[in-house]
C-alpha cells in the first residue's frame, strides 16, 4: 500500500466569492489546509472576496462557475478533470450546486474521490429541481450543515447514513469574543445608529429580505413600545422581572443591505413612520464590523419566517455574550439553548413561533426585564455554548477528518497537534448522522 500523501492537492469549488456562509467556510478551509502544510486550491469565478484564497495561503483558479448553461456545464467538466491532472489533485469538494454537477463529471472522471457540503434548504417546487439538487447528496461524503439540514437530505435523496456528516459552521472565537472589542469601536458604532447610552439596543442583523421576518420584527417593535407605554402610565405591564424592575428604554437596529429591493425597503419605512417608531427602529444598512454590533446589542433577532439552514448570526451574537431569541424553526433551536429544552438556569436565549409578533414581544419583555446577575450569567453561558460546540477550530478539524477518511491521510491529526486547547469539547454533537 502506498504511503498516504502528506501534503494533497485539495480542489474547492464554489460558484462565486462574495459574501455568504458557503463562502466563508471556503476560506476557513483554505487556512485550515494552509495550516497543515496541504494544498489549497479554489475554483470559482471570483468576487470581492477572491484575493482572500491568496492571503489565507491558497491559489485562485477563475472559471465560469456559476454558469447553469448546460453546455457551459459539460465544458466546465473538462476544464476542472484537466485542472486536476494538472495540479495533482487528491480531492475535490463542491460547495453549490451548478458547479457540483461540473465537480461530479470531474471527479469521476480523473477517478477521485467527491465530497459535497449541503449549506442550505434548498426549494424544491418540481421533480426536476429535486433532480436539480441531488447533486448535492451524490458525494463519497456528504456535510451537512446541521442537523436539520441532514434531515432534509435523508428525507429527500436517502444517501447512505455513512456517508453523511453533521458538521456545523464555525465562528472564530478569538475575533468574536467581548474582550476583543475596545469601546472606540462600541462608542463608535452606537453614534453612527443613533443609540443613546441609556438605550438597550436590540439588533436584528439580516439582509433585508421578507423572509428574514423584518416585518415581525417592526410589529414587535410596536407592540414592546405600547407595553412600555402603559408602564408609564401607571397601568399593569407583564413581563417584568422577578426583582418588579420594569423594562429600560430601547432601539431596534435593522442592520443589513437591502440588496436592491427598494420596494420592501420602502414598505418597511412607511410602516414604521405609521406605526410611529421613528425614533424606536432604523434601518442602518450593511455594517462592517458585526463583532462591535453584537457587543452593543443587548439581545439579538433571528426573526426568519422561513427555515435557516444554519444561521450563524446566532453563533456569533452568543460567542460575543449576547443572548438570541430565534424562530423555532431549521436549525436555530440547535444552537440557542432554550426552555423548555434546558433548565431556566442553563438557557441562553428563546425560541418563538416565526410570524408572530406577539410572542416576539414576549420574549423581548422577558429579556428586557432579566436582572443584571441574570443577564451577566446567561451572557457566560452563551459564550461557552460556542467555544464548545461552534468554532471555526472544530469546523476545520471535522472537515479534515472527512477528507482523512477518504484519502487515508493524517490532516486531522496535524491540526489538532498544532491546535490542541483551542478546539474546544463538543457537548454533545456528534458528527455521524447514524450515530
Amino acid at each position: 500500500m502506498s504511503k498516504p500523501n502528506s501534503s494533497p492537492a485539495i480542489l474547492q469549488v464554489i460558484p462565486g466569492l462574495d459574501t455568504g456562509g458557503a463562502e466563508l467556510s471556503t476560506l476557513e478551509m483554505v487556512e485550515a489546509l494552509h495550516a497543515v502544510g496541504a494544498r489549497a486550491r479554489v475554483a470559482t469565478q471570483g468576487g470581492r472576496m477572491q484575493d482572500e484564497v491568496v492571503r489565507r495561503g491558497g491559489e485562485l483558479i477563475m472559471f465560469p462557475a456559476a454558469s447553469k448553461n448546460p453546455l457551459q456545464m459539460l465544458r466546465n467538466v473538462g476544464f476542472l478533470a484537466d485542472l486536476c491532472k494538472r495540479e495533482g489533485v487528491a480531492l475535490v469538494h463542491a460547495r453549490s450546486r451548478a458547479p457540483a454537477w461540473s465537480a461530479l463529471g470531474a471527479a469521476r472522471r480523473a477517478g477521485l474521490p467527491y465530497v459535497t457540503t449541503y449549506h442550505g434548504a434548498y426549494n424544491e417546487g418540481e421533480p426536476f429541481k429535486r433532480l436539480y439538487n441531488s447533486v448535492m447528496a451524490r458525494g463519497d461524503r456528504v456535510i451537512a450543515n446541521s442537523r436539520y439540514t441532514a434531515n432534509l437530505v435523508m428525507q429527500r435523496h436517502s444517501p447512505a447514513p455513512e456517508r453523511l456528516s453533521v458538521i456545523y459552521r464555525g465562528v472564530d472565537v478569538q475575533v468574536y469574543q467581548r474582550q476583543a472589542v475596545d469601546e472606540g469601536r462600541l462608542e463608535a458604532l452606537r453614534a453612527a445608529w443613533g443609540v443613546s447610552a441609556g438605550q438597550k439596543l436590540i439588533l436584528h442583523p439580516a439582509r433585508l429580505t421578507g423572509w428574514k421576518g423584518q416585518t415581525v420584527v417592526v410589529e414587535a417593535a410596536a407592540l414592546l413600545a405600547q407595553k412600555l407605554q402603559n408602564g408609564a402610565n401607571g397601568q399593569d405591564v407583564s413581563g417584568k422581572g422577578e426583582n418588579g424592575r420594569e423594562e429600560t428604554d430601547f432601539v431596534f437596529i435593522l442592520a443589513g443591505d437591502h440588496q436592491g429591493r427598494d420596494d420592501y425597503k420602502d414598505a418597511l419605512l412607511a410602516r414604521i413612520k405609521e406605526l410611529g417608531l421613528e425614533g424606536r427602529v432604523r434601518l442602518v444598512g450593511h455594517c462592517d464590523d458585526m463583532a462591535a454590533a453584537y457587543a452593543a446589542a443587548y439581545v439579538t433577532l433571528i426573526a426568519s419566517i422561513e427555515p435557516e439552514a444554519f444561521g450563524r448570526t446566532s453563533a456569533e451574537a452568543q460567542a460575543m455574550g449576547c443572548p438570541v431569541i430565534a424562530t423555532n424553526i431549521g436549525a436555530p433551536p440547535e444552537t440557542v439553548l432554550a426552555a423548555p429544552n434546558v433548565a431556566a438556569g442553563e438557557i441562553t436565549g428563546w425560541l418563538t413561533a416565526p410570524q408572530q409578533p406577539q410572542a416576539l414581544a414576549d420574549a423581548l419583555g422577558e429579556v428586557l426585564a432579566v436582572s443584571s446577575e441574570d443577564y451577566k450569567a446567561m451572557a457566560a453561558r452563551a459564550r461557552l455554548n460556542v467555544t464548545r460546540n461552534y468554532t471555526d477550530l472544530l469546523m476545520k478539524h471535522k472537515t479534515l477528518a472527512v477528507y482523512d477518511e477518504l484519502l487515508g491521510a493524517h490532516l486531522a491529526d496535524m491540526f489538532r497537534q498544532r491546535f490542541n486547547g483551542r478546539l474546544g469539547e463538543p457537548s454533545d454533537h456528534s458528527s455521524k448522522v447514524g450515530s
